[in-house]
């Protein structure tokens, strides 16, 4: 007996002792929890969870570990995103419901394009530093996608419910087996089997969309009438120890949803300023919530082509669904973008867009001040918030909202883990918590902007710069500079090009070289012809080679245009214009 245990402690200490261990030096730790900076600090990671932190001068680094140097940097616990979708691209054919353009993108071809680009998404969110996922309303095919990135160092953290069960589907989304993303739930009956259906697939969560109003009755009517549907699923769903998220976004409906147990809110309440009463209650509850203020904003300007991406979304976001939001501005069913579109601009829409804004804003101000548990989460996937993209507008909209730093950034990190009771594991740069930390070189609490200027990031102990994360692809690049000439954004424009650039006339007239040049010729055309507009007919790819044809539109005048690019070292060298 023992020399049997005296051999598993020499096989545990051998295990232990081969364990890559990597030291942060000098660093500034942002410590969420007590909102301080804590200066010159060294943190050992061992494995995937953080093993050590102390004063730089006081602990002894290995000679065979592996050492990055914090100096006059910031580290902080990796982001949460506590509300996106998979099944959702964030692309103008996302959701046929909102708009039906099938005639020019079948939603199988949406849904088939958003399972085979999961990876390529789930990398696209770690690069923007965000390491922990929350789908709150996915099908039964993610939830089994999700298992095959458990273990994938690349990959965030996955929390995933299965499709959201509600009183209310939209036709589009009905018969689509595994790939369904509701559940109708029409009687108390079938609410329960709602929540029992998903339970082989292993859902984190359940979600319920409280949709009040679609039955023709009030808001409040419809609520009520529901309630029992919302209540029997709540505690079907507990009585299997699992959590439930409700969309609600009228306070009646919030209200409801939070008295019969629902735990966690993902929307404003957007229809009135809220209550003393209604703040107790989720104080009383513990429930968290999730404002999500940027996605209705980016329905109605996305309809009304009035998107204005910034230059961060411009050059971080998935150039393809991001150019699909400009399709508007050429498909063919001209009588359906000029009924979208001016619904989106008429005065009264504007308006109540404004108006919905505003009391969002003012209720988060109000709840972050109460001390209501507040989530950061976009939304993502929804027409025009794009995924991991659209975190930084995220943050944004709540600094405007009165928030300070220090609440928005427990808010992306601490609070993402309450949610599920998993703040002893992540959420902040605490021993024994796992490593999923971003390397800042600037501070966020200085700036909020600063939380994207992201030196290194750890995912579950691994090391990985950004930039060699995720790269664009030749197509890639060619889609970013096609999307800020139709955004008239010069400095993105000019981005994906080399800076000695060379622009051709088909074969080989040299027409002129460098960015300077370049510069100057498309900041003027950006700044003085109307109605700029490059829709792409199609496009070859041949190993670094990118064909465009192209319909180019100037003022009144359309022009059928070729462009060739030629890629080099990840950045376009050359140009040829075919005439």
């Amino acid at each position: 007996m023992t020399i049997k245990f005296s051999l598993l402690v020499t096989i545990f200490l051998s295990t232990v002792s081969v364990v890559a261990q990597t030291y942060i030096t000098n660093v500034t730790i942002l410590d969420v929890k007590k909102q301080k900076l804590i200066k010159n600090q060294t943190i050992e990671i061992t494995g995937d969870l953080i093993s050590n932190i102390k004063k730089a001068n006081r602990i002894k680094i290995p000679e065979t570990a592996t050492v990055i140097d914090g100096t006059a940097k910031y580290i902080i616990p990796g982001l949460v995103d506590s509300h996106i979708h998979f099944f959702q691209n964030g692309g103008l054919y996302t959701r046929p419901d909102a708009i039906d353009l099938q005639k020019y993108w079948s939603y199988d071809q949406e849904i088939a394009l958003a399972k085979s680009d999961m990876e390529t998404t789930l990398k696209r969110y770690l690069q923007n530093g965000i390491t922990t996922l929350i789908d709150v309303g996915a099908t039964y095919n993610f939830l089994e996608q999700r298992n095959t990135f458990k273990d994938k160092t690349y990959a965030p953290e996955i929390l995933m419910t299965g499709p959201l069960l509600t009183t209310y589907e939209p036709e589009v989304y009905s018969n689509l087996g595994k790939d369904e993303p509701f559940i109708l739930t029409q009687t108390i009956e079938d609410g329960i089997n709602g929540v029992k259906a998903q339970l082989p697939y292993k859902p984190d969560f359940i979600k319920i969309w409280y949709i009040a109003g679609r039955d023709g009755l009030s808001i409040e009517e419809s609520a009520r009438k529901n309630l029992p549907i919302v209540k029997a699923i709540i505690d079907e769903a507990h009585k299997n120890n699992l959590k439930v998220a409700v969309h609600a976004v009228q306070q009646i409906t919030a209200k409801l949803a939070v008295e019969h147990g629902a735990d966690f809110l993902v929307h404003s309440v957007k229809d009135e300023v809220i209550t003393p009463e209604f703040i107790n209650l989720l104080k009383t509850h513990n429930t968290v919530l999730s404002p999500t203020l940027q996605v209705h904003g980016a329905y109605r300007k996305t309809f009304g082509q009035r998107l204005e991406p910034s230059d961060y979304e411009l050059r971080t976001s998935d150039p393809h669904q991001l150019g699909t939001l400009l399709d508007l501005k050429h498909l063919s069913d001209s009588a359906l973008v000029k009924t979208y579109k001016t619904h989106s601009n008429t005065p009264k829409s504007i308006s109540s867009l404004k108006k919905a804004d505003s009391i969002s804003m003012v209720n988060l101000k109000i709840l972050a001040d109460a001390g209501i548990l507040i989530a950061t989460g976009t939304d993502a996937g929804n027409i025009g918030t794009l995924h991991a993209s659209s975190y930084l507008a995220e943050l944004k909209k709540m600094h405007e909202s009165g928030m300070s730093n220090w609440q928005i950034l427990q808010a992306s990190t601490l609070n993402g883990a309450k949610i599920f009771d998993k703040e002893m594991e992540f959420g902040s740069v605490t021993i024994g918590k796992k490593a999923n930390l971003l390397l800042l070189d600037a501070n966020p609490i200085d700036s909020i902007e600063n939380i994207t200027k992201i030196n290194l990031i750890l995912n579950k102990g691994v090391v990985f710069n950004p930039a060699e994360l995720l790269q664009d692809s030749p197509a890639d690049l060619a889609q970013r500079q096609l999307n800020a000439y139709n955004f008239r954004n010069i400095e993105a424009f000019l981005e994906p090009y080399a800076e000695d650039v060379e622009v051709y006339t088909f074969p080989n007239t040299l027409k002129y070289k460098g960015k300077a040049t370049m510069r100057e010729i498309y900041g003027k055309l950006f700044k003085n012809v109307p109605n700029l507009h490059c829709e792409l007919e199609s496009r070859i790819i041949k190993g670094n080679v990118v064909i465009d044809k192209e319909r180019v539109q100037f003022g009144n005048t359309i022009k059928e245009a070729i462009a060739i690019y030629h890629i080099e070292n990840n950045k376009i060298k050359k140009v040829y214009f075919v005439k």
